[in-house]
């Protein structure tokens, strides 16, 4: 049976394991079998050298350092300063130099170079995110010829977007050095095909399949999820927390909404907050009835643009509760530190809505966590924004625009108002999607693909007909 080999930008170590465990890890947990091995960056900045490898539950972590030079060019100006700004839709915020992107290459090159003797013959190699898309080809031009697919989390912009950055083909073909990419869904498959398409001269067929220099390429949709019946069961667990408790106490019998995010632009924090000002400006009768508890978990704080989005929140959370906040009662509650996903499993529970809006998601896992953490006899309400790749398969939601104040409160009101029997309605086809697309399934369906065998002869002449 092949090994399973797991590449990503940060490993999330076993003896590191916090606040933040989540994301990848969990989504990965049904894939990662004893033998399995997971490479990549440490987190660390040091010097260059032979990676460090760990041993947890019989899987292999290895990892290595970057430099100071390294972790500034590759990571934070160009993965985080280039891509990440691009792939969310906002050219205003990407600033390309070509110095960044020679070391976002470098980065690769190096990954590649410590990985490549890691492997055996018949490793299946899964990559994971932007921060890699040359890792492929990089491994190719060793000599490496596994199957190797790769999964872009975030969203995938369309041929006029792309355009806009500087040597996007040299990343576009990259990605053609996979046997299988996966998106999370049709729309971010279509953008990637219309790339190759109008950007490369590449004639994907209906299912996503084309050649490139001579070899097959699939694009594939498979969108991630959780471990829904073992997130419900922590859920009611932790909803008799300590945290849990006091948490319910300090609301005194009022509402609770609650919206989890990391500190990014990305996520709409800005718009839910004016929502918010604007659902106790426009429907009084909420005042005193609702507290909305706002975590954002601080990230990339070296970055201008994160920097400067804190302070404008704090502005904003400062001018909302002094507006609106009585000696007894604060509408906005607000932490910028990391929740363990414990606590935010009972604090989902406890919540009558959750607010999920932002501006652009390539999933967005909170709005499957928040839906499967719900009391069936009880259940809140979940507000989403149309431009999270959940909103594609999580329609009984309240469905925003979250560019749109108005309509958001409008939506809170609607949550906070809403019918036991309706709340109910919503709630079981939203458990349907949520337990229909799970992370086991995610790991089956990709990796069924990254095993199967290459075209037939049949398959190669009608892509390239």
């Amino acid at each position: 049976m092949s090994r399973l080999v797991v590449v990503s930008n940060r490993v999330p170590l076993p003896s590191e394991r916090g606040p933040r465990a989540g994301g990848l890890a969990v989504a990965l947990a049904d894939a990662l079998r004893p033998g399995s091995l997971w490479f990549g960056w440490s987190g660390k900045r040091g010097h260059a050298g032979d990676p460090s490898i760990q041993q947890g539950d019989g899987i292999s972590y290895a990892t290595i350092d970057l430099t100071e030079t390294e972790h500034r060019g590759f990571y934070v100006h160009f993965a985080n300063g280039v891509l990440w700004p691009l792939l969310h839709f906002r050219l205003g915020l990407m600033t390309f130099r070509s110095e960044d992107y020679a070391a976002y290459r470098a980065v690769n090159r190096r990954f590649a170079a410590t990985l490549a003797p890691l492997l055996r013959p018949d490793d299946l190699i899964w990559v994971h995110d932007y921060h890699l898309i040359p890792l492929a080809a990089e491994l190719r031009a060793l000599g490496v010829r596994n199957r190797i697919g790769f999964f872009l989390h975030t969203p995938f912009v369309p041929p006029a977007i792309m355009q806009a950055l500087p040597r996007a083909n040299e990343l576009l073909e990259a990605l053609c050095a996979y046997d299988v990419t996966g998106f999370h869904t049709a729309g971010y498959q279509q953008a990637f095909l219309d790339c190759v398409r109008e950007m490369l001269g590449g004639r994907p067929d209906a299912d996503g399949r084309f050649l490139w220099q001579g070899r097959p390429v699939q694009a594939v949709v498979d969108p991630v999820g959780i471990d829904a019946d073992g997130f419900r069961t922590c859920a009611e667990q932790a909803a008799q927390s300590i945290e849990a408790r006091q948490l319910r106490e300090s609301l005194a019998g009022r509402a609770l909404g609650i919206g989890v995010d990391r500190l990014d632009y990305s996520k709409g924090l800005l718009s839910r907050f004016e929502a918010i000002g604007r659902l106790f400006a426009h429907y009084p009768e909420h005042r005193r009835g609702m507290s909305f508890l706002q975590i954002a978990a601080r990230s990339r704080e070296e970055q201008g643009d994160y920097q400067r989005l804190r302070r404008e929140l704090d502005r904003i959370v400062g001018d909302t509760n002094g507006r609106y906040s009585e000696f007894d009662w604060v509408p906005l509650r607000y932490m910028t530190r990391a929740v363990r996903r414990t606590t935010l499993a009972g604090f989902f529970r406890i919540a009558r809505l959750a607010i999920v809006t932002p501006l652009r998601d390539g999933m967005n896992l909170v709005a499957k966590e928040y839906v499967a953490a719900q009391d069936p006899a009880d259940p809140g309400v979940l507000i989403l924004s149309r431009f999270a790749g959940a909103a594609d398969s999580m329609q009984d939601a309240l469905i925003v625009n979250p560019f749109d104040a108005e309509e958001v409160a409008a939506a809170i009101h609607r949550g906070l108002t809403m019918g036991l029997e309706e709340r109910q309605q919503r709630w079981q086809a939203l458990r349907e999607s949520v337990w229909n697309t799970t992370a086991k399934q995610y790991c089956t369906v990709f990796l069924s693909y990254l095993q199967q065998e290459s075209w037939s002869d049949q398959q190669r002449l009608r892509a390239a007909s």
